[in-house]
């Protein structure tokens, strides 16, 4: 068969087109591959940076979850720990050196009085010689004193006369200021009125049990007294106190600022509670089987008119009449909970919350300082109020903040009443103290066995840190008490006269007593009270 060039050509251009086509093809999926390789290399970029977020999230999550675990585990020992409860956990970093400065810095130096009286002179002679073996000659004589206890019991008695009156044959007996009872033949041996009186003080003012009062009078004084003795004791001052309590109580109703909290308290193994209403003068105590309105009604009145600063428990916005100012420092302390245990975007608003609160306190302190006028303080207070309500506006996500977040709004008029009312105080410290001096009893010995004595221990109470309130030895007060004949005696311990904040009229505002205020503005309530 002859050569054909021409279809040699033919077929040789077909090859070389289909190798160009196949060509062609191949460089367009090498094209598209080479797309798909830079995708996919972005791809595993972001890919990588996710996990790397990812990784740090999850850390940041060990983190708290570790922390929130030490937290729990801080909590449930603080819980069953009774010894030492006030452990603030972390010390500081740089902690100021305890005692005294040195130097010019010590300050104003102070030294006690050398005594008018001296009951015994002690001479002391030098010693026989040097340590190195040589003779002493006597330059001068220094005096240096010291104030002693007499470890000493002694006894009295009282020579009674019991007389017959001739015209109605009635039983007459004398009796001396020094005696704490009338009672003869098998009551005739008893504890002088400062024994008793000091048993009470250590039991009720300090918060010792009665056995250890009882080894106190014993190791210190050689007494011989029983539990049973203390407890009585107890139980006799607190029935001759009860015309002073019910007086007290009348007290704390008229005076125009209270200041109230409330605390369990374990009365025959049940769920009590022990109420304390603190004015400028009295320090009213209740021991009530509640925590409601009724019970706190039963202190100071359901239609008491006054000033009341307290914790924020709902309860005590049930006296409308009153115009209230809810403690800053419990709002404090929550913004600072929240602090440590939110994360920093959730930390955001507890933060606000916080600064507005110090700059609140912070103005109170510049008009107490005289740098601000009456009207400048609440011209600055509307400031806050408005700044407060641009805070509580945008709470976050968070639902811790958001719960804190409707506590405050329910809060908001009751905020700031002691800028619009210079001298009320901006919070119930002053309760709180109250109560202090009684958790330590309390983890003693647990509270009261029955009701008898944990009137006792409200009556006691009252007296003591009422007396102590005015500047008064409550160890004397005891000993009025015990001494004294007339069975429904007020001791001078009730004040007269109304007692007011200086700087505030008589009245609260009136726009403190609406009591739906949150739902008609926050800012309602108190816009009026400048006016």
């Amino acid at each position: 068969m002859a050569f054909d060039p021409m279809a040699a050509l033919r077929e040789w251009k077909q090859k070389v087109a289909s190798l160009q086509e196949r060509w062609r093809g191949a460089r367009q999926e090498n094209e598209q591959l080479r797309k798909e390789i830079e995708q996919l290399r972005r791809r595993e970029k972001q890919w990588e940076q996710r996990e790397k977020q990812l990784e740090q999230e999850r850390e940041r999550l060990r983190q708290e979850n570790e922390k929130l675990k030490r937290q729990l585990e801080e909590a449930r020992r603080a819980n069953k720990r009774q010894a030492a409860p006030f452990s603030r956990g972390t010390r500081k970093a740089n902690p100021q050196t305890p005692g005294r400065k040195s130097g010019a810095a010590y300050g104003q130096r102070h030294s006690k009085a050398i005594p008018l009286k001296v009951d015994e002179v002690i001479a002391v002679p030098p010693p026989a010689q040097c340590e190195c073996g040589g003779s002493l000659e006597v330059e001068r004589i220094e005096s240096q004193y010291q104030q002693e206890i007499v470890r000493q019991t002694f006894w009295r008695r009282f020579d009674i006369a019991i007389c017959r009156c001739q015209k109605c044959h009635k039983r007459v007996q004398g009796r001396d200021p020094r005696q704490t009872s009338d009672a003869l033949g098998a009551a005739a041996v008893q504890l002088g009125p400062d024994a008793l009186a000091l048993a009470v003080q250590m039991n009720k003012g300090l918060g010792i049990p009665h056995a250890d009062v009882a080894a106190v009078l014993q190791d210190g004084f050689h007494l011989q007294v029983n539990r049973s003795t203390i407890c009585r004791a107890v139980d006799r001052v607190a029935r001759r106190g009860e015309p002073t309590w019910h007086a007290l109580r009348n007290a704390a109703r008229r005076s125009m600022v209270n200041g109230i909290d409330e605390t369990g308290w374990n009365v025959a193994a049940q769920l009590r509670w022990l109420w304390v209403a603190v004015s400028e003068q009295v320090t009213f105590c209740d021991i009530l089987p509640g925590r409601g309105f009724s019970q706190a009604a039963s202190i100071l009145g359901a239609d008491y008119e006054g000033w009341l600063t307290h914790d924020g428990w709902r309860t005590y916005y049930q006296f409308l009449r009153a115009g209230h100012q809810s403690c800053l420092q419990h709002l404090l302390r929550r913004c600072e909970d929240l602090i440590k245990i939110a994360s920093p975007a959730a930390a955001r608003f507890p933060r606000k919350v916080q600064a507005v609160l110090q700059q609140a306190l912070a103005l109170r302190d510049r008009y107490h300082n005289h740098e601000i006028s009456l009207h400048g303080l609440w011209t600055a207070t509307g400031r806050l109020e408005v700044n407060l309500d641009r805070v509580l506006a945008h709470p976050g996500r968070d639902e811790l903040d958001r719960r804190f977040a409707k506590h405050l709004l329910h809060e908001r008029p009751y905020l700031f009443t002691f800028l619009y009312c210079p001298g009320l105080d901006a919070t119930n410290n002053v309760s709180e103290r109250a109560i202090r001096a009684l958790i330590g009893a309390r983890k003693n010995w647990g509270g009261n066995r029955t009701p008898r004595g944990a009137r006792a221990q409200a009556v006691l109470t009252s007296i003591l840190q009422t007396a102590k309130q005015q500047g008064k030895k409550p160890f004397d007060v005891l000993v009025q008490l015990l001494c004294g004949r007339d069975q429904d005696r007020i001791l001078d311990l009730v004040p007269l006269t109304p007692e007011a904040p200086l700087g505030s009229s008589l009245h609260p505002p009136p726009s403190f007593a609406v009591p739906d205020i949150v739902a008609t503005g926050p800012s309602a309530g108190l816009a009026a009270a400048p006016v």
